[in-house]
């Protein structure tokens, strides 16, 4: 599981005394667990795709953060960020490329705007960018 790989990445960086990199997978893992509690007051497990979503939230909340300090001019804390950014995303999936998009497009019988949408949210699911294939899909 990708918290299991996140948790081990920050007893490392607590042994390297890296304290950028341990602020954001304390993040990260806080953010789990309490998605984690959440679902099982539903009857549910957290899984890969639970911690995807996670994963994506937090690099674009990051980056909005990181902007915000570009903004101010302090250049210092904005290289944190990029770095955090950096080693988080290590543990996102390889997104889809537009070929790739427009070839599984290619093998729907149904290639309405719903349909497609559909198909991709329920098989691609943290692996591909939604907007793109909106894009793909009307273009």
């Amino acid at each position: 599981m990708i918290l299991d790989e996140i948790k081990k990445a920050n007893v490392q960086a607590m042994k390297e005394h890296d304290s950028v990199a341990r602020a954001i997978y304390g993040v990260v893992m806080n953010k789990a667990m309490l998605a984690s509690i959440e679902l099982k007051k539903d009857g549910k497990v957290f899984s890969d795709q639970d911690m995807i979503k996670i994963l994506q939230k937090t690099i674009k909340e990051l980056d909005e953060e990181r902007e915000n300090y570009i903004k101010v001019g302090n250049q210092t804390e904005a290289d944190n960020i990029r770095h955090q950014s950096e080693l988080i995303s290590i543990y996102l999936p390889q997104m889809m490329s537009e070929d790739e998009i427009r070839r599984e497009i290619e093998k729907l019988s149904d290639r309405s705007i719903p349909s497609v949408m559909r198909h991709f949210k329920e098989n691609f699911a943290g692996k591909v960018d939604m907007s793109i294939v909106s894009k793909i899909a009307r273009g």
